[in-house]
């Protein structure tokens, strides 16, 4: 049976269908329903320990790449470089290690907000026992103060508001009572009978039986997906292409090179040693440190911006976001409930009805509750002279409070409450018109009015009041009657100043805006239309638990609004527009949107959040605004841009130089460059391109969301490996026919024209726009590629460079290098052009 069976039966029936009773159970019985439903604990996070999780962590194929080329690296001697490698490696999986226990970590404060004890009756006697003790069927006892300590059907209850706002979204607390529903409606929030695990009471006193445990509570259901390994982000997707497109691109290249060499020219080691050199030298090895660089560079820049990174590899995905889901309240609202409108029965501000509900708020009693705080606030009223005499407390039945007041000898009997309520105890109404009877065409004309307030999103109280003649000093709800309808105050919880900005501007950066809510479509609507914001279609949380998931994926990118939600929801929205190729952020702030901050690609929470929101976001934000949200992302898409230069530049560089290398070695009798070469070119190359995290991004690239692409990562290497390669074969004629080069000559020389030219190349190629030097670089950038061309040029004039097998070359050779440099820059400027027209 279904849960919301429960809530259609009576109480007699739930306990029997629960075999229970209003003693509660036995112990022995007890004990055997723990064996069968096991106890009331949520979902554990998988554990990670030890060597073997760590080792895990190596099986992405860039990190086997790297720990391949490091072997390679120190089997030639090249101890240093095998060295800065692993250390690199090291650090990256040592990272990734520990980012697994965010899982654990957000469960475990899961958890903590749950109480450890409850109340329930064992053997028909009162105990304290534990909470992971409890079984469907155990009647429990709660009290102002208590955690739910399980999903449970209430018995009895009195004057009982439960705040399940973490869980539900909704604003107010609830009135619980233990009448069965005629209705049983897929949305929880109007679940009136039933409690959910881990809500606070806050108010009252009731009895209720434990119907869910454990993993099926819907706390449970929130542990579960929390526990389980979120899908595969964009970041960690695209990182994981480009690793097996270099896997390839290497092992082709270098299988092709080392069985030519060893068959036709070299002998099988050296041809080996050879081969493995240009493995190591098409591997980024410096990909991580570029990536840690970066990622850190941005977290810095975005805590200027008032954006806290948790998570670093997030800033990607953060920068490539297209789609951001966030919810209405404290977002695009004050989060604060205000009294908009106090009017009389026709529309007409009014004074009076101000007064009246005033005086009601001030005197009631009970549970204030934010409407109140709103009238209250909302501006001094003179109630000198008023006395209170007594109050009628507010009821679930009722649904309305009055209190009785007294001034000058004259006594009223103010009632407020839900307009529906308040209508049938009033017999007239007071207007401009005067005082008419509440009937016919005028109670329509009332009721249409009030439903009009609703629709335009307000929250609606009607105000009622009739003088008392009688001096009694109790009381009773007998007494609401024959009241004259005084009006309406309405309230709505205001859009910020800064909204309208702050989602134009999203607009305009290319963020499609979804708001997911736990509160009503009317309310969300209304907030949109006075942001100016469109709103295409909506989605309740009743219609998407009838829609499967590819249903809910073909309606998920023409839907703004889905109310109504439930936190298992959220995540299905989140995971449908991830299943339709977005890059999805999600905004949140409440134990109920935990799971879909862990599922988004970038779950982005505020320092006000609650602990396990803070716990499974990546990114905080340190003010819950839209703006502060735009001024991080544009910090994200340039360091997204900066990571994207170092894998253009480096893979078609190292590409284009390889190939220029394997080319050559097959129609020269001497190795084009020796291995230990080939690695101080790489690694000089690398040290260059360090400095690319502190790059300017151009306004043209970072104006809309940017995404890895393989297919354009390898067609760059397609495109401008063979321009660098065949730079490099001009070379070689050159040094064969006019120089008559000698093999030390011949890759003295070869080295520093590669060197030059790759490392030139990035002002060319770090920017979209031509000529290219109409875009600066940093001053970081330009110094470390002109302190390593320095070092390369100086070279053959070191000791050191004899150690290398460099040789001095002759004056006039740097005229022809000055040449070479000078056409290839032009030749990538040209292609550079037709090669970016009508991309992105």
């Amino acid at each position: 049976m279904k849960t919301e069976d429960l809530l259609a039966m009576t109480v007699d029936d739930c306990l029997a269908h629960l075999g229970s009773s209003p003693s509660g159970l036995s112990t022995d019985e007890a004990v055997l329903r723990q064996k069968r439903y096991g106890m009331n604990e949520i979902a554990e996070a998988r554990r990670y320990r030890g060597l073997i999780a760590f080792l895990g962590h190596l099986k992405n194929p860039l990190v086997i790449i790297l720990i391949i080329a490091a072997i390679i690296s120190a089997f030639v001697g090249e101890i240093v470089q095998a060295i800065i490698i692993l250390v690199i490696v090291v650090l990256s999986v040592t990272l990734d290690y520990f980012q697994e226990y965010r899982a654990e970590a957000a469960v475990d404060l899961l958890k903590q907000k749950i109480s450890r004890t409850a109340t329930a009756l064992r053997d028909g006697e009162r105990r304290e026992i534990r909470m992971a003790e409890l079984v469907p069927g155990d009647v429990i006892d709660l009290t102002a103060g208590d955690i739910v300590p399980a999903d449970a059907r209430v018995l009895a209850a009195r004057d009982f508001f439960i705040n399940q706002s973490a869980l539900t979204g909704e604003p107010f607390p609830v009135e619980k009572t233990a009448d069965r529903l005629s209705v049983v409606e897929t949305d929880r929030t109007a679940w009136d009978n039933y409690l959910f695990l881990g809500t606070s009471v806050v108010s009252g006193h009731a009895t209720a039986v434990v119907a869910m445990t454990g993993k099926n509570t819907e706390y449970g259901h929130i542990a579960q997906v929390l526990a389980a390994r979120p899908p595969e982000t964009e970041f960690e997707r695209g990182l994981r292409h480009f690793g097996y497109l270099i896997m390839r691109t290497t092992f082709l290249l270098v299988l092709v090179v080392f069985l030519v060499n060893a068959i036709f020219k070299h002998g099988v080691l050296e041809s080996l040693l050879f081969a493995v050199a240009l493995a190591v030298g098409l591997t980024p090895e410096l990909l991580p440190m570029i990536l840690s660089l970066n990622l850190a560079k941005g977290a810095i820049a975005m805590s200027e911006k008032g954006v806290l990174v948790k998570h670093p590899e997030a800033i990607q995905n953060f920068g490539s976001m297209d789609v951001l889901c966030t919810d209405k309240t404290g977002t695009l609202t004050e989060n604060a409930i205000s009294l908009v409108l106090h009017t009389d029965p026709e529309g007409h501000d009014d004074e009076t009805v101000l007064l009246f509900s005033y005086l009601n708020s001030l005197n009631q009693t009970g549970l204030k509750s934010p409407l109140d705080e709103a009238i209250l606030a909302y501006r001094d009223i003179p109630v000198e002279g008023y006395r209170k005499v007594d109050e009628i407390p507010f009821d679930f039945v009722r649904k309305r409070v009055s209190v009785i007041v007294e001034k000058g000898g004259e006594r009223f009997l103010v009632t407020k409450g839900a307009p529906e309520q308040v209508f049938d105890a009033c017999s007239s109404t007071r207007d401009q018109a005067g005082v008419r009877p509440f009937t016919g065409e005028l109670a329509e004309e009332v009721e249409h009015r009030y439903e009009a307030l609703s629709a335009d999103g307000f929250r609606v109280l009607a105000v009622a009041c009739r003088p008392v003649g009688d001096a009694k000093a109790v009381y009773t709800p007998d007494d609401e009657k024959d009241l004259v309808l005084l009006g309406f105050v309405a309230f709505i919880d205001p859009p910020k100043e800064k909204a309208r900005e702050s989602l134009q501007r999203l607009i305009r950066d290319g963020i499609n805006l979804k708001i997911v809510t736990g509160d009503n479509e009317q309310v969300t609507r209304k907030i949109c239309r006075d942001l100016d914001f469109p709103v295409n279609r909506s989605l309740t949380g009743a219609e998407i638990t009838h829609m499967t998931d590819e249903a809910l994926a073909r309606v998920v990118d023409e839907t703004t609004i889905f109310a109504r939600v439930t936190p298992i929801q959220k995540d299905q929205i989140i995971r449908a527009l991830m299943r339709n190729n977005h890059i999805v952020g999600f905004l949140g702030d409440g134990i109920n949107d935990a799971p879909a901050l862990r599922t988004a690609d970038v779950g982005i929470s505020v320092d006000t959040a609650v602990d396990i929101a803070k716990e499974s976001a990546d990114i905080v934000l340190l003010e819950k605004d839209l703006q502060v949200l735009g001024d991080g992302v544009m910090e994200g898409r340039r360091t997204f841009g900066n990571t994207m230069k170092y894998l253009m530049m480096g893979t078609s560089s190292n590409f284009g130089n390889m190939f220029s290398v394997a080319g050559a070695s097959l129609f020269l009798p001497f190795l084009p460059m020796l291995p230990i070469q080939i690695l101080l070119n790489n690694l000089l190359y690398d040290l260059s391109e360090s400095t690319i995290p502190t790059d300017r991004v151009d306004d043209e690239y970072i104006s809309h969301p940017r995404r890895w692409d393989i297919h354009f990562i390898r067609d760059f290497i397609l495109v401008f490996g063979p321009i660098s390669s065949l730079f490099d074969f001009l070379t070689f004629g050159i040094l064969l026919l006019v120089f008559h080069a000698t093999a030390p000559l011949f890759q003295t020389a070869w080295f520093i024209e590669s060197i030059v030219t790759q490392t030139l190349i990035i002002f060319v190629i770090r920017t979209r726009m031509s000529p290219f030097y109409r875009s600066r670089p940093s001053w970081q950038l330009a110094f470390s590629t002109a302190a390593v061309i320095a070092a390369a040029l100086a070279m053959p004039f070191l000791p050191l460079g004899t150690a290398f097998g460099f040789v001095l070359l002759p004056p006039h050779f740097y005229l022809v290098l000055a040449g070479l440099v000078a056409g290839y820059l032009v030749t990538v400027e040209m292609v550079k052009v037709r090669f970016f027209a009508g991309r992105f």
